[in-house]
């Protein structure tokens, strides 16, 4: 590990990508942060597998990725879905030649309601996208992050402020949050001393995707038994309201792509020395 560390220091310059050669899992990458992430990873050499329960979203990425240049696959499906979660793997070694370096828990929305009104199914169905199947994947790719054989691995998974400081009307999101950095900590304690396996969360704040847009705009997602969810915040509420930058230092939203940016930086040999850390990319805001 000394002596790889040691390689790292030592290169200013990365000609073939600072991925290269590595396979990525973005879970939720068939558009916004989790898309943006995937072009970027590509274009720094990794081969890309993306997951997403729009089959027709995952492929438009997975091809244009591929047209540019890049290396990507497809592997559509429901994250709340063992059997899912198991071919995901199963691809994802089989495109990257019998290894996995890197899986981002990107996939999840909200469903926002306030605690006394809030019911079991926005409850257990939170709780289960962001919590119960980031950790069932996880576990399922042990196999390929229990390894020896000195090549980087990390997993980052992604979280929000609401994680950290909670949030009215997001009870379920805030402790769902709250436990992918759990989850994260024990990674990084667990997998890191023998086989060096990086763990990181990233905790978003206002990011410009369509759970901050406006939800007049008609976003939605569709659960596994066809109930329809409405995406987004009312106009004039939160983040849409017109002082919602002000106590961003940056007085402005982030991007998605500089959302993605920080996935990067943090799956890149760049960040070779940060593990089990709650990453805050909010403008400043909450500091």
């Amino acid at each position: 590990m000394a002596e790889r560390a040691s390689q790292i220091a030592g290169h200013l310059n990365y000609p073939k990508g600072l991925l290269a050669g590595q396979v990525a899992i973005i879970t939720g990458s068939g558009q916004g942060i989790g898309a943006e992430a995937a072009r970027l990873f590509a274009n720094e050499g990794a081969r890309v597998v993306i997951s997403d329960i729009d089959a027709a979203k995952a492929k438009a990425v997975a091809e244009s990725i591929n047209k540019s240049g890049g290396s990507a696959i497809a592997v559509s499906g429901d994250m709340l879905n063992a059997e899912y979660l198991k071919t995901l793997v199963k691809k994802a070694a089989e495109f990257g030649n019998g290894k996995i370096n890197i899986i981002v828990n990107n996939a999840g929305y909200t469903w926002d309601g306030v605690i006394h009104k809030m019911t079991d199914k926005q409850w257990d169905n939170i709780i289960a996208l962001h919590n119960t199947a980031p950790f069932k994947l996880v576990r399922e790719a042990a196999p390929y992050f229990r390894v020896t054989d000195g090549e980087p691995r990390s997993i980052i998974n992604i979280s929000s402020t609401s994680g950290v400081h909670g949030n009215a009307g997001q009870a379920n999101y805030s402790l769902a949050k709250s436990g992918i950095n759990g989850l994260t900590k024990a990674i990084a304690k667990e997998w890191g001393p023998k086989f060096g396996v990086r763990a990181n969360s990233i905790a978003f704040g206002h990011i410009l995707t369509r759970l901050t847009a406006a939800k007049e705009d008609g976003a939605f997602v569709t659960t596994p038994d066809g109930e329809k969810i409405a995406l987004g915040i009312p106009k004039g509420q939160g983040a849409q309201s017109k002082d919602a930058n002000l106590d961003i230092p940056l007085r402005r939203a982030g991007t998605a792509t500089e959302a993605a940016s920080s996935i990067l930086m943090l799956a890149s040999p760049l960040s070779s020395y940060i593990t089990g850390q709650v990453i805050m990319v909010t403008g400043g805001r909450n500091m």
